[in-house]
């Protein structure tokens, strides 16, 4: 059974973090993290379709997150906040059957529950001048 599309995003930053410090390709990431946590259930499709579009798309994410996050270098940011950040703005620009509002909502929810009081408004803020800015 398919989980939420709210708990995919929490699986893509979980197996994405952890992508950050192994370096894992995201095949072999989502296999060990499925594998570890998941042994008798069938992977999420939303799960894997995030992180394998972040893997895909990544040097253009990054790009524009370097572009959009002013005085704040991508490797200073929290590796929480940098994947949250990835997977909404690979949904904004790449997953057309979600409007952005939704996914800077969900990437703000994220941030309320895996990282620290000031990441809303900063995930906020470069989300919404990416949305509008740059095109589908």
């Amino acid at each position: 059974m398919p989980v939420s599309r709210r708990k995919a995003r929490e699986l893509a930053l979980q197996v994405l973090y952890q992508i950050d410090f192994t370096k894992q390709s995201s095949k072999d990431a989502l296999q060990l993290f499925h594998n570890h946590f998941y042994p008798n259930k069938e992977p999420d499709e939303y799960t894997n379709r995030i992180v394998q579009g972040v893997e895909a798309y990544r040097e253009e994410i990054d790009r524009l997150l370097r572009k959009y996050s002013e005085n704040w270098s991508l490797e200073r940011m929290s590796p929480v906040d940098r994947n949250i950040l990835r997977i909404a703005i690979f949904e904004i620009l790449w997953c057309f059957d979600i409007p952005p509002k939704v996914s800077i909502n969900e990437a703000i929810e994220l941030g309320k529950k895996f990282s620290t009081e000031k990441s809303s408004p900063f995930i906020n803020g470069i989300l919404d001048k990416i949305s509008h800015s740059e095109k589908r």
